[in-house]
């Protein structure tokens, strides 16, 4: 099983919006210690109770962090797609993977917060239709690097990604839950990503039970879809940095985190995203401690 870290990005990652420097360091402190991946989520303001919070752009930060960093892999959890055009986002990613060596993988969802929607003028409506025709032209063109499509909403002539990436095709992860959104799961991604948990709990046997049930429905073997967690992680019990998480999230205690990891790998899970909540170089020390002890015979390769 991987083990990655998600990096801070916004007002609510507990300290204020890091600088690109402490970013950079976090991302070089993870790789350096062991994590097979670092992540960044995609969010263009947070507005809660009326009160906007910062966060710097996800695509722009990861490319640098391509530029920063050699072997981790490179992950995002997740973009939405209202915000980039599915062909473009397609070119993107081609010229991320040929930047970092063939390290990302694209996670896509289709945006859950209104008011940024809002704010910088993308719809909002028919959310899941809109994702379902994201998907029809940016699958295509991240695997074969051709597509010719049509919708309602979105439109690719004799659409083609020039030059090709390193690899034949780039990875997608989608995140999703509700029935329609676990169905194109099935019919399109490589792998797929259920958050928020601390230990693995009832709410997980209950998703994992649906997407094999969708897996079913479109005749795809369940073992060929990648199975990732997001899984929270906070230096306090207590402690409430002010955006999503688990209900009961993991301490940063290196044991703590060790037996969540193995139980989390013993259920067949391909990869966890680990949100450590502050992130900070104590905070990742302690959780990069625990990935250590967590046992997994392919950590040595990375010291």
């Amino acid at each position: 099983m991987k083990v990655g870290l998600i990096l801070p990005m916004s007002d609510d990652d507990g300290r204020g919006t890091p600088s690109w420097p402490e970013i950079r360091d976090l991302a070089r402190q993870a790789e350096a210690g062991g994590a097979d991946s670092v992540w960044v989520y995609d969010h263009l303001l947070f507005r809660l109770d009326g009160q906007a919070t910062g966060i710097h752009e996800a695509w722009t930060l990861l490319t640098a962090v391509a530029a920063a960093t050699e072997r981790v892999e490179l992950g995002t959890i997740v973009l939405a797609t209202s915000f980039r055009g599915p062909a473009l986002l397609a070119k993107m990613a081609t010229t991320l993977d040929a930047i970092s060596g063939g390290r990302l993988i694209l996670g896509v969802g289709c945006g859950w917060h209104e008011p940024e929607h809002t704010a910088f003028g993308f719809p909002f409506d028919h959310r899941v239709g809109r994702f379902e025709e994201s998907l029809r032209i940016l699958g295509p063109l991240v695997r074969e690097g051709a597509v010719t499509f049509a919708g309602a909403y979105y439109r690719a002539e004799d659409c083609v990604i020039l030059p090709r990436g390193p690899r034949p095709r780039i990875p997608l992860l989608v995140a999703a839950k509700g029935p329609r959104m676990l169905r194109l799961t099935a019919e399109h991604a490589d792998a797929w990503n259920t958050a928020w948990f601390g230990t693995p709990d009832d709410r997980l046997e209950q998703r994992l039970a649906a997407m094999r049930a969708a897996c079913a429905d479109t005749g795809r073997d369940p073992a060929t879809l990648e199975v990732t967690v997001g899984v929270t992680v906070r230096a306090e019990a207590d402690e409430d940095v002010g955006r999503p998480g688990a209900p009961a999230a993991l301490l940063a205690e290196p044991d703590v985190v060790a037996d969540a990891l193995r139980a989390y790998a013993a259920l067949g899970v391909g990869h966890v995203q680990l949100d450590v909540q502050p992130a900070t170089p104590a905070t990742f020390a302690r959780v990069l401690d625990g990935i250590a002890r967590s046992g997994d015979p392919r950590r040595g390769l990375h010291e």
